[in-house]
């Protein structure tokens, strides 16, 4: 990439991260109520895509199959028990991902 490409990246990111951030508060001013489709977003959106990311992720495994599935559920298993725990969604993500990737590298 040269140089000029890369200052183009560089300010075209740049204008979409500033816009992303200022959009919100153009769209809704303090003094109105936010709209009850963005409030219902807000409040479910997060957990629909967890659980697309959950049945992507699982998809392919085949779990009758040897010993296939058993890194996958005991990683679930680290992640529920974890936010159940601490409900903090770092450490559930981060818990949960080092788990299974130990249990891989001891495993296989």
């Amino acid at each position: 990439m040269s140089t000029s490409q890369q200052i183009i990246t560089i300010v075209v990111m740049s204008i979409a991260v500033i816009a992303t951030r200022v959009l919100p508060f153009i769209l809704f001013p303090s003094k109105e109520r936010t709209p009850h489709f963005v409030r219902f977003l807000g409040k479910y959106l997060a957990s629909a895509v967890f659980g697309m990311l959950v049945i992507y992720c699982l998809k392919d495994v085949h779990f009758l199959e040897g010993n296939h599935g058993i890194p996958q559920l005991l990683g679930i298993l680290v992640c529920v028990l974890l936010h159940l725990w601490r409900k903090n969604m770092l450490l559930t993500i981060a818990g949960g991902t080092l788990f299974y990737m130990l249990l891989l590298m001891l495993l296989v």
